[in-house]
């Protein structure tokens, strides 16, 4: 069995390796207007959201509300509780600093390709898994900044509510109604140029990562993250996603869903966006030094979960 490399993966490796070299080109102080740039790409990555969003697939999507409700249970419940169990053992501010980048991983919302793509490698529900990922990301607008606010005034004392959801209605949620509102007339065109604008987002995506690893470098940060850090991190992320997805496959059991509806539950339930990642990052963390630290665990995440879930999506193939 091949295992594919993920072009995005390799994009993330080395945008964070030129952030290291040329850290200037990031930081508050330089010309390139990055902010600017990813503030509109931020709000046209959920236009085209919108667009491709179809309001009668999610109406119709409404009727497996069983397996609707574990998958958004496990996205914005199981994963944050599993976290919350470790915060009694924090003995530092490093370790407060890398606790809030796996509790931020762990209250984000599914991603919706990947999680599409993979639901129809092992032949699951692809019509349950476009609707709960698609849902996913607007419950997320919501549900992710309450998570974090339960912890970030610990750390950052401008943690506002009113701004946040102010930033969100303003490059998000705008957005995205108007892309709803347009998708009658230009939901065909997005479908047909949605390889082009996939291309578009992930730009958008590097462009965040790259200006949020220069800050941190430039601050030197990661000075603090050793390489035995690094691997608890990643050993970290890879139990959070192993817990969840044998969880909510046991969950799955128990409800009594049929074979199809078990494999999107635990395709989707387990996946985590690092568009809406990098995206949120950007409106809650603001310019945090440590914003970098904060979308580690996330990219790590990333990676481990298109690992661990394309292999399980060619076993389990009928």
């Amino acid at each position: 069995m091949k295992i594919k490399i993920d072009k995005f993966v390799v994009s993330i490796i080395i945008v964070i390796l030129i952030a290291y070299i040329f850290p200037q080109w990031g930081t508050q102080e330089s010309e390139i207007p990055i902010n600017t740039i990813s503030s509109i790409g931020i709000s046209l990555i959920f236009f085209f959201y919108g667009l491709k969003l179809s309001p009668s697939k999610l109406k119709e999507g409404l009727k497996n509300w069983k397996l609707h409700i574990l998958v958004q249970l496990s996205t914005f419940l199981i994963f944050p509780l599993l976290v919350l169990l470790l915060h009694p053992f924090i003995q530092n501010e490093e370790q407060e600093t890398i606790w809030l980048a796996f509790f931020f991983l762990a209250a984000l919302p599914s991603t919706v390709s990947s999680s599409v793509v993979m639901v129809s490698m092992a032949k699951g529900n692809i019509p349950a898994a476009i609707f709960n990922a698609s849902i996913s990301g607007i419950i997320g607008i919501a549900i992710t900044p309450l998570w974090m606010g339960l912890f970030v005034n610990e750390i950052q004392t401008d943690f506002n509510f009113t701004d946040i959801y102010l930033k969100l209605m303003l490059q998000i949620i705008v957005p995205v109604v108007i892309g709803l509102l347009l998708q009658r007339f230009l939901g065909a065109f997005v479908q047909k140029h949605s390889s082009k604008l996939t291309i578009f987002d992930k730009s958008i995506i590097l462009l965040i990562i790259y200006k949020s690893f220069a800050e941190s470098f430039e601050r030197n940060i990661f000075s603090a993250v050793s390489f035995l850090d690094l691997s608890i991190i990643l050993v970290g992320v890879m139990l959070l996603f192993s817990t969840a997805f044998y969880l909510t496959g046991f969950l799955s059991k128990k409800i009594n869903l049929n074979r199809e509806d078990q494999i999107t539950a635990q395709f989707c339930g387990t996946k985590k966006s690092l568009v809406h990642g990098t995206v949120f990052s950007k409106i809650l963390f603001g310019n945090m030094a440590t914003i970098g630290i904060i979308l580690l665990p996330l990219m790590l995440f990333h990676a481990t979960q298109i690992l661990i879930i394309s292999i399980v999506a060619t076993k389990k193939k009928p």
